[in-house]
């Protein structure tokens, strides 16, 4: 019934030991880029240098990235619509200017900033950079009116994965190659238990025995040729479906959609299976405990006798009670927004 349950909701189980062990998991390690975040640069923080609003840098800046997918997309998510811009020109190694709703407009880098004697003091702007965001500034018609921010954009279904995860007492965990300050951005933005910030692709199976040192049963999630040792050196290895092939073929399970929440599904659906067995042997064992003396006649001096035919009666009975106990396993899977 677990195997039915689990394939019809997108977990794809290659090794029944392994997805029986997950009601066991003690932490899980997810891997960054791919597995907690989209792997896509978007925009993460707007931030207002002069008189303009938010809104406005964003619209003005989608306009002239109309090509950063990150930033159009950005715009686009809070609705905001913006104009084809005109007299298009990159400037080499800094960035690129245009005309928008009539304003000369530029995009620059930091560097450019420097080369033109342009300063921004900001504890906003260098709070972003200390988390090892990108960060580029918005000029109109010469002056410094913005600063935004790029960084991988987090999964909005992680942190609900997570907070369901810390809450059936399992520690949540990081892998990552990317900078420690980008890490540690993530790890405060999603309350992680514990984070691996600037882990090369050999260190990363050695990380989770370092985790399994601890004395915990863990379970790894990623999704990438460089997750594959450190899947199959966890208890249990989980890959995304939309991984490599690699990564799947390391794994004990495969979820077919990109979304963390449904590793919950996989410790929920494993601890539920075993309560099921549980419940089923303590059914059969107490069953049978009464049952079979009865029948042997245990009871007859309180006039109480069991013939074979209602004995085999009784005993379809407590087929028919375990196998609708089993049927009745459920587990409530999160659908996609």
């Amino acid at each position: 019934v677990s195997t039915s349950i689990s394939a019809g909701n997108g977990l794809l189980i290659r090794d029944r030991t392994a997805f029986e062990r997950g009601r066991d998991l003690d932490a899980i390690v997810f891997d960054k880029t791919g597995t907690l975040t989209e792997g896509r640069f978007g925009v993460t923080d707007v931030i207002t240098l002069g008189e303009r609003s938010e809104e406005d840098l964003l619209r003005l800046a989608a306009s002239l990235e109309s090509q950063s997918e990150g930033v159009v997309r950005s715009a686009e998510e809070r609705g905001i619509s913006f104009p084809p811009p005109s007299e298009f020109r990159a400037i080499p190694g800094r960035g690129a200017e245009a005309v928008v709703d009539g304003t000369r407009l530029r995009i620059v880098s930091p560097g450019y900033l420097r080369e033109h004697d342009l300063t921004v003091t900001d504890d906003r702007v260098r709070a972003v950079a200390d988390q090892g965001k990108t960060v580029v500034y918005l000029l109109i018609d010469g002056a410094v009116e913005g600063a935004i921010a790029l960084a991988d954009i987090i999964r909005p279904e992680s942190r609900e994965a997570l907070e369901r995860l810390k809450s059936m007492g399992i520690q949540v965990m990081m892998l990552t190659g990317d900078a420690e300050a980008v890490a540690r951005w993530v790890s405060e933005e999603l309350g992680l238990d514990d984070y691996f910030a600037e882990v090369l692709p050999d260190q990363k199976a050695s990380k989770i025995k370092e985790v399994q040192s601890r004395g915990l049963v863990v379970a790894m999630t990623g999704d990438g040729v460089n997750d594959a040792p450190a899947l199959t050196q966890a208890d249990v290895g989980i890959a995304v479906g939309a991984g490599t092939d690699v990564a799947i073929e390391s794994a004990d399970i495969v979820l077919v959609r990109s979304d963390p929440r449904d590793v919950t599904a996989v410790v929920e659906l494993s601890r539920a299976t075993y309560h099921k067995m549980v419940q089923n042997l303590w059914w059969a064992t107490g069953y049978n405990a009464f049952a079979i003396p009865a029948a042997a006649g245990v009871l007859y001096p309180l006039g109480i006798v069991l013939s074979p035919a209602v004995g085999a009666v009784f005993m379809s009975l407590s087929t028919v009670i375990v196998s609708i106990n089993a049927r009745m396993l459920r587990i409530d899977r999160q659908q996609p927004d």
